[in-house]
């Protein structure tokens, strides 16, 4: 007998990476059109980007008639979310995609459904273990940095930019907004004449609160030039408070997502200067599932490119997805 907490590794041929397929798991035979069920478990669909993601990932689907897709949503709650994945242990779904809301809270359900021969699929936000099929999602830190390329050569360029910076966070318990903090700061940092006004100030992604750090920031500070919010919800919220006294056209905004009916639209306004793409992985999460049951070898993590977003080219971003 198999014991339930081994794990079968395979490497695949090119360039010998590792993946992680549960003991005693049987590929189904795609290829013969069976029907498979395949369990989504979603942190929130409070945020539009994961509004985005959950449309990106139902789109895919449709593309695939044998594949029955349940889909929950966790309400920004981790104790629903982990009920929400033993529900689908216990129906003995045949692949699980999560796109946690924290990575320690998910990791010990991520390894049951693990154990229980179930290939789980990681979206966005990992866990802290390595016992899942694969990851997917963008890389925080390398937008972050783009982010901060961009703040240096608008400010001036390197070794001679000059301005003064909000950094508005998403949240100081999420790895997405550190990640996005600290390839920011890499190439800020760099700059003696770049000042950051702020001391990590958390919105939590919101609008909403992102407007009232900005209101107190514009009181306590005369010269602001650029604000740096780690989405384009919060970028948005600072933009509102900034309008509402009258200080708009003095300050640049810069955000992340690019979903091209918000923050793509913000920069074909003018109303955002850039936003970097963070792109949602439900459709990808998916096919790699697919690939997996159809007994394909997938690569352990699976990183997806970002994009800068300004004037030059968002105009043709929003024709390709029939906004404009």
């Amino acid at each position: 007998m198999i014991d339930r907490r081994t794990f079968i590794r395979s490497t695949l041929a090119a360039g010998g990476a590792t993946i992680l397929v549960p003991a005693g798991f049987t590929p189904r035979a795609l290829a013969q059109n069976k029907k498979v069920t395949i369990g989504f478990s979603q942190a929130t669909t409070l945020e539009p980007w994961r509004v985005q993601f959950n449309k990106d990932l139902k789109t895919e689907a449709e593309k695939h008639p044998n594949v029955n897709l349940l889909m929950s949503d966790a309400e920004d709650k981790t104790e629903k979310q982990v009920a929400d994945t033993e529900s689908f242990i216990t129906q003995e779904v045949d692949a699980i995609l999560i796109s946690p809301k924290e990575s320690a809270g998910l990791t010990a359900v991520v390894e049951k459904a693990m154990d229980a021969k179930i290939p789980v699929f990681v979206l966005d936000r990992n866990v802290e273990s390595e016992k899942y099929t694969q990851w997917i999602g963008g890389d925080n830190v390398v937008i972050g940095r783009a982010v901060g390329d961009f703040v240096v050569k608008t400010l001036g360029g390197a070794g001679k930019a000059k301005g003064n910076v909000v950094e508005i966070w998403g949240g100081l318990g999420t790895q997405a907004s550190h990640d996005r903090s600290k390839g920011y700061h890499e190439a800020a940092d760099k700059e003696a004449g770049i000042k950051h006004l702020l001391k990590q100030q958390s919105a939590d992604w919101k609008q909403a609160k992102a407007y009232e750090i900005m209101s107190t920031a514009l009181r306590n500070f005369e010269d602001i030039d650029i604000v740096y919010g780690h989405n384009d919800p919060m970028a948005y919220g600072a933009y509102l408070a900034a309008k509402d006294v009258g200080r708009d056209k003095k300050i640049l905004f810069v955000g992340v997502d690019a979903l091209p009916n918000e923050g793509v639209k913000y920069v074909h306004d003018g109303v955002l200067a850039a936003t970097f793409l963070y792109p949602t992985p439900g459709a990808e999460g998916l096919r790699q599932a697919l690939k997996v049951l159809g007994g394909q070898k997938v690569e352990k993590k699976l990183v997806l490119p970002t994009e800068t977003v300004t004037k030059g080219n968002a105009d043709a971003i929003l024709k390709r997805n029939g906004l404009l």
